[in-house]
C-alpha cells in the first residue's frame, strides 16, 4: 500500500499591520468635523444676543434658557453616548447624530417663537453630544495608546475652530444675511457631512483589514439593557470617576458661559467695544484654550504625572478670571493678555480624560468618556441660565432699542457663580488619585 506523507503544519498567518496614520487621521478628522459644527452651534447665541432677544422679545433669563436647551440635552446624552459608543459604534452614532442636528438647525432657523426655537436647540444639543466621546473612541481604536492624551487635546482644538466661526465670521454673516439664513446653511452643511461620514468612517481598523489598537469586546444591540448599565455602575465604583465628574466642569463651564453667551454683552456694555471687537476677544480666549490643550496633554505624558498640571491650571485660570471679571476699566492690551493667558491655563482640564481613562478598565473607554464629558458639560449647563437669572434679579430697568441693559454689579454678581465653582474644582483635585500615566484598573 502506498503511504501518504504526513500533513505539514501550515505556516502561521502573519498578523495584519496597524492602519497607516494618514487613514487614521482621515477617519478621526471626519468625526472632528462634526465636533466643529457642534461647537459652532454651542457658541452661536453669543454673537446673536441682540437679534434673539429682539425677535423673540425675551429677557436675559429667557435667553440663558434658550441657549441652555442645547446644553440640557447635550448633558443628558453623555452617558447614553458612552454606552452606545461601546455597543453601536462610532459610524452609526456620527451619521445619525449629524442628521438629527441638521434637523434641529432647521427647526431653530424657521422657528416662529420660543417653543420651536427651544426644540431646535434641544435637538441640536442632544445630537451633537455624540461627537467628542465618539472621537475619543475612534482615537482609542485607530491610534497607538501614546497618542491618546494628545488627540484628546487635538479634539478640543478642532472644536474651537467651530467656536471661532461662531465669533467674528458669524457676526459678519448675520449682518449680511440674517441669523436665520446662516442657520439654514449650517443645517445643509451638516447633512452633507452625514453622507460622507457613512461612506468613509469605520468603527475599527479591522473593518478595513488592519489591526486595532483598542480592545474589541462583543457588541450588544441592546445597549440600554443590564450589560450596558452595569458598565456605568462599574466606572462609578472608582473614586476618580466621581471627582472628575465635577472638577473639570469649573474651568469648562466658566469658559463656555463667558465666551458662549455673556462675555460679548459684558464687553460691549462695560468696555465700550463693538460686538465684532468683543466677539474677537472671546474668540481669542477660545483659540488660546484650544491651542494649549494638546500641549497640556503632551506635557502630562512627558512628565508622567496628571495632577500637578491640573492643579496649577486651576489656580492660574482662577486668578485670570478674577482680573477679567472684577477689575473693570483695564486697558484693552492688558485685557487681551489676560484673556489669552486665562484661556491657556483653562486648557489644563483636558488631562481629565486621560486620568479618568487610566482609572477604570480599558474596555470601558467609551463609557467613562461619556460619564466624564457629562460632568464636564455640567458647569455650562448650570452656569449659563444661572448667570442670566442673576442678571434679571439685578436689572435696574434700563433698555436700549428694546433690549435690557445690565449694570456692572449685575454682571459681577452672576460671575461670582463661576468663581465659586472654580474654587470647588480646585479643592476636589487634591482628592483624586494620580495614575502616573499608567492604566491602574
Amino acid at each position: 500500500m502506498k503511504s501518504h506523507p504526513a500533513p505539514q503544519p501550515s505556516p502561521l498567518k502573519p498578523a495584519a499591520p496597524y492602519p497607516p496614520l494618514r487613514l487614521a487621521w482621515l477617519i478621526w478628522g471626519l468625526g472632528s468635523l462634526f465636533y466643529v459644527i457642534g461647537f459652532f452651534h454651542r457658541l452661536a447665541p453669543a454673537v446673536m444676543t441682540r437679534e434673539l432677544m429682539r425677535d423673540f422679545n425675551i429677557s436675559a433669563a429667557a435667553l440663558g434658557n434658550l441657549s441652555g436647551f442645547y446644553f440640557y440635552s447635550y448633558w443628558l446624552m453623555q452617558i447614553p453616548t458612552g454606552i452606545l459608543a461601546d455597543s453601536w459604534g462610532p459610524r452609526r452614532l456620527l451619521t445619525f447624530g449629524a442628521l438629527g442636528s441638521a434637523a434641529g438647525a432647521v427647526f431653530f432657523a424657521l422657528s416662529p417663537g420660543m417653543t420651536w426655537a427651544c426644540l431646535g436647540r434641544l435637538l441640536i444639543g442632544g445630537c451633537v453630544a455624540v461627537a467628542y466621546v465618539v472621537n475619543l473612541k475612534l482615537a482609542a481604536n485607530w491610534f497607538p495608546p501614546s497618542y491618546f492624551s494628545m488627540i484628546s487635546g487635538m479634539g478640543l482644538l478642532a472644536g474651537i475652530l467651530g467656536a471661532v466661526t461662531a465669533g467674528v465670521p458669524l457676526r459678519i454673516l448675520v449682518d449680511v444675511f440674517g441669523w436665520r439664513a446662516v442657520m439654514l446653511a449650517a443645517a445643509a452643511t451638516t447633512g452633507v457631512l452625514a453622507a460622507v461620514t457613512w461612506a468613509i468612517v469605520r468603527d475599527d481598523p479591522g473593518e478595513r483589514g488592519y489591526r486595532s489598537f483598542g480592545i474589541r469586546e462583543p457588541r450588544t444591540e441592546q445597549p440600554a439593557g443590564g450589560h450596558a448599565l452595569s458598565g456605568v455602575v462599574e466606572v462609578f465604583r472608582y473614586a476618580n470617576t466621581w471627582l472628575l465628574f465635577f472638577t473639570p466642569a469649573s474651568l469648562v463651564g466658566s469658559v463656555l458661559t463667558f465666551c458662549g453667551l455673556w462675555g460679548v454683552p459684558y464687553l460691549t456694555t462695560h468696555y465700550g467695544l463693538s460686538t465684532t471687537e468683543a466677539a474677537a476677544l472671546t474668540s481669542l480666549l477660545m483659540m488660546a484654550w484650544a491651542v494649549a490643550s494638546p500641549v497640556f496633554g503632551w506635557l502630562s505624558d512627558r512628565m508622567g504625572r496628571r495632577k500637578p498640571l491640573m492643579i496649577a491650571g486651576h489656580v492660574l485660570a482662577g486668578v485670570g478670571w478674577a482680573f477679567i471679571l472684577f477689575a473693570p476699566g483695564l486697558p484693552v492690551w492688558l485685557l487681551t493678555f489676560l484673556m489669552t493667558a486665562t484661556g491657556i491655563c483653562s486648557a489644563s482640564f483636558i488631562i481629565c480624560w486621560s486620568l479618568a481613562k487610566e482609572s477604570v478598565p480599558v474596555g470601558r473607554a467609551g463609557t467613562i468618556s461619556g460619564v466624564i464629558n457629562m460632568g464636564v458639560m455640567l458647569g455650562v449647563t448650570v452656569l449659563q441660565p444661572a448667570v442670566g437669572w442673576m442678571l434679571d434679579r439685578r436689572w435696574e430697568g434700563a433698555t436700549l432699542e428694546g433690549v435690557r441693559v445690565y449694570s456692572l454689579s449685575a454682571y459681577q454678581a452672576g460671575f461670582w457663580l463661576m468663581m465659586g465653582w472654580i474654587l470647588v474644582g480646585w479643592v476636589l483635585l487634591f482628592f483624586t488619585r494620580e495614575t502616573r500615566c499608567r492604566q491602574m484598573a
